[in-house]
């Protein structure tokens, strides 16, 4: 027994430094929660109200004809861009000789050729032509008729036909690249200046460092205010988290500990009262015992004399349990229970209750006292990151863009005035141009209409004539139709080829000069070649360029996105990752951090009164006791003999009796023996029952006793001890995790501002945009529909040559023959 004893103490000894190394283990190792999606910062894109649209190609059902138009151009202009000549005429006019333009310009003096040969050609044929037709000599009648005359008037007609057709189709496409000209002419005039004026104010607000602006550099240092924002947002809720964590991680381990202590104290307030039952009841039992013993022995006397007697019959039967009937149980041979009642008299002297709902209390108290002991040093943060603010604007105050970017904006705001003269002279020539262009194109409807009414009129009167002989009005209206048009094709013709000549001779040398070299970038190529260009026009220095670089390469550069900062090369000058180093600016804010501290865990679970009645409670005897004699003692029956049994014993030998008295005795005895059972042996049995329950609570506690109250005094010391420091630790832990969030923000905030520095506030995306959109408004949306006219009317113009050479011969097989000849 010994032996288990001590097993038993070193179980109870290793689970309880098991438990305790469980709820107090340093709760440094809790890690910081991971990072929410909430902690990537967003910010506003500063640049995007000054950037330049990008113009792109508009899919036309006109693109097979620009493309044709191209080709021509192709054929008539086969020279490369003249770089020696646009030298000479850049840098010194004078020397500029024809006969170079003229070897450069040799497609267009052929063309100007055949357009002076058609202007003169066509006006004089038409005065031919009246001449003649005063004489009666063009345009009269047949001589005679012929069987193949009907095959060669259809033949005619299908010519004629098919000729207007084609000055059908070319007015039409004549008509809408016109106005396609027209509604790209002013939009896109209106687009040189407003795109210069983009660029400059793209230019301009880059460098803008005036401490109240919202522009350029300084708007990218004014979205500082979205990390400080969110940083002064975490610091409101920091106390309360962080008192909060404190609570939540330490709260295991102190309610662990009020748990153990109220099962102690509940252990006491049970103890005691199941001892006193425990002796109160022992007390009763002896006394019942001491008063049941001589009633019990003078009913043995009588059951046994009346059994005994001669004329009790079958009586002998039940004689051997009436000698036995004697009392049971002695409860005067237990243990006493009373030293341990007077150690434990008076406890428990503190009101367990209370001092556990105080530190209860107390405990979840952490997060309140967490947010007043850190009110101070929150507001000192708040005022630091206002320093903070004032720090980061150095970052603005400092940018060297202005030195670079001013000449640049000065060259913008130069071409800008420069080209408002020419754009309102290239505006009116295109108002000119546009109702010329109407006028000549309705003209030429007017032929078409002529032409149209002519034949058919002609070829109703010729399906109503029956004799070829014969006059008919309305061939002969045919006719005159038909000569109303080709008078007014030869009195219109030269205008057309005027105009044709006026617009061509613009359009291809824009689309072969201009157009066809930027698209290859040959332009670039030839600003780039040092010396084509007058020092005025020096774009290199005008823009502020490196020296080993050009227009070329700094398109390129601008087209892949580069910044300015890369173009410029400003980090020889600037060191940009220098200023945008974190600790320049939260150093203080750091060190207010680390150098923080509270005391937030001072909590007392146990009063030195409670303390005390516990050591008492254990040092009471309480364990000491043997409640195994008081088990022992309860197996014994308070009676050896069953009353009850006996009893029904004898009412059986009543009925078996053959004398009355006998009967009438052995009746009179069993019902003594109920009523001693139900008076008396009942309570008794009573009572033992409940002494039972006291004895069976005792006899579990006993063993444990020493053990538990040991550990709960331990583990409470230690818990009082350990709070203030693990709540300390876990202070420092998250006002660490806490530290190093928000330096995320501000590592956010400044790898966003050295890469919209570098990459966006900074670009030069917007020139490249901007020379791209210049090709597509002159060269897509202009020059296309505008060649595209010129060759529509070309067309038209061309076409009524052969228009009035069908149209003169088919007015004479409208007219009556003056022979017929079968």
């Amino acid at each position: 027994a010994p032996r288990g004893s001590l097993f038993a103490v070193e179980a109870m000894r290793a689970a309880g430094l098991l438990l305790a190394w469980a709820l107090l283990r340093p709760a440094s190792t809790q890690q910081c929660h991971h990072a929410s999606p909430g902690g990537v910062l967003r910010f506003t894109d500063t640049h995007a109200e000054i950037r330049v649209p990008a113009l792109h190609r508009v899919p036309s059902s006109l693109d097979p004809l620009y493309g044709l138009v191209r080709r021509c151009l192709d054929l008539i202009q086969q020279n490369p861009l003249p770089t020696e000549l646009l030298r000479a005429a850049l840098n010194d006019p004078g020397s500029v000789r024809t006969s170079q333009v003229v070897q450069y310009e040799l497609g267009y003096v052929v063309c100007a050729a055949v357009a002076l040969l058609f202007t003169v050609a066509v006006p004089v044929a038409g005065m031919c032509f009246c001449y003649c037709r005063s004489r009666r000599r063009c345009g009269g009648r047949l001589r005679a008729h012929r069987r193949s005359l009907g095959c060669r008037r259809h033949c005619l007609l299908a010519c004629l036909s098919l000729t207007s057709l084609v000055i059908l189709t070319s007015v039409i496409c004549a008509f809408v690249t016109s106005q396609r000209v027209k509604g790209q002419m002013e939009p896109g005039l209106g687009a040189v200046p407003a795109t210069l004026r983009t660029l400059r104010q793209h230019i301009a607000n880059i460098p803008q460092v005036a401490p109240l602006s919202w522009q350029g550099v300084q708007m990218v240092v004014d979205q500082f205010e979205v990390p400080r924002q969110q940083i002064i947002s975490d610091l409101g809720g920091l106390s309360r988290s962080v008192g909060l964590s404190i609570h939540a991680q330490l709260k295991a381990m102190t309610y662990a500990a009020l748990a153990d202590l109220q099962d102690r104290a509940g252990d006491l307030q049970t103890s005691l009262h199941h001892l006193q039952i425990l002796d109160k009841t022992v007390r009763a039992l002896a006394s019942a015992r001491a008063e049941l013993e001589p009633a019990l022995r003078e009913r043995r006397r009588r059951v046994v004399a009346l059994l005994d007697d001669p004329r009790c019959t079958s009586c002998a039967s039940v004689l051997g349990r009436a000698q036995s009937l004697e009392l049971g149980a002695d409860y005067s041979k237990v243990p006493s229970v009373e030293k341990v009642l007077k150690a434990l008299a008076g406890l428990p002297r503190s009101d367990f209750a209370e001092m556990i709902r105080q530190g209860n209390g107390t405990f979840n108290s952490i997060p309140e006292l967490a947010v007043e002991r850190m009110a101070q040093v929150i507001q000192d943060l708040r005022d630091e990151m206002a320093r903070m603010t004032e720090k980061v604007q150095s970052i603005a105050n400092s940018f060297p863009l202005p030195d670079y970017t001013r000449p640049v904006s000065e060259a913008l705001v130069k071409a800008e005035d420069r080209s408002q003269p020419y754009l309102q002279e290239v505006e009116r020539f295109e108002q000119y141009r546009w109702i010329a262009g109407t006028v000549l194109c309705s003209i030429v409807l007017l032929i078409l209409a002529c032409n149209v009414t002519g034949m058919a009129l002609g070829a109703y009167g010729l399906s109503k004539r029956e004799d070829p002989s014969d006059y008919e009005c309305r061939g002969e209206a045919g006719a005159k139709f038909l000569l109303v048009g080709v008078g007014l094709a030869f009195l219109f013709s030269w205008l057309l080829i005027l105009l044709v000549f006026a617009t061509f001779l613009v359009g291809g040398n824009i689309q072969t000069l201009v157009c066809r070299n930027w698209v290859n970038q040959e332009i670039y190529k030839f600003i780039d070649t040092p010396g084509n260009l007058p020092p005025s026009m020096n774009l290199t220095r005008q823009l502020n360029l490196r020296r080993d670089s050009n227009l070329s390469a700094t398109y390129r550069e601008c087209k892949s996105s580069a910044g300015l900062w890369e173009v410029l090369q400003l980090d020889r000058s600037y060191n940009l990752d220098e200023h945008l180093k974190s600790p320049k600016y939260t150093a203080d804010f750091q060190k207010r951090l680390g150098d923080f501290t509270a005391r937030l865990g001072n909590v007392r679970l146990l009063r030195s009164e409670g303390r005390q009645d516990l050591e008492t409670f254990a040092r009471s005897g309480v364990d000491e006791v043997d409640y195994g004699r008081f088990q022992e003692e309860m197996k014994n029956p308070v009676v050896q003999t069953s009353l009850p049994g006996l009893a029904r014993s004898l009412e059986g030998l009543q009925k078996m009796q053959r004398n009355s008295t006998v009967a009438g005795r052995l009746a009179a005895e069993a019902r003594a023996l109920w009523q001693m059972q139900n008076s008396t042996v009942q309570s008794q049995e009573a009572l033992v029952a409940k002494l039972g329950e006291s004895v069976q609570f005792l006899s579990r506690l006993a063993p444990h006793l020493q053990e538990r109250v040991k550990t709960t005094l331990a583990t409470t010391a230690s818990v009082e001890a350990r709070l203030p420091v693990q709540a300390q630790q876990i202070l420092r832990q998250e006002i660490g995790c806490f530290t190093r969030k928000e330096l995320r923000y501000f590592a956010q905030y400044l790898n966003w501002v050295g890469q919209t520095l570098r990459e966006d506030v900074a670009s030069c995306q917007p020139l490249a945009t901007a020379l791209d959109n210049g090709r597509v408004i002159l060269c897509d949306r202009i020059a296309d529909p505008w060649n595209a006219f010129w060759f529509s009317l070309g067309c038209c113009t061309f076409f009524l040559i052969p228009n009035i050479i069908f149209a003169v011969r088919l007015t004479k097989h409208f007219r009556p023959i003056r022979n017929r000849l079968m």
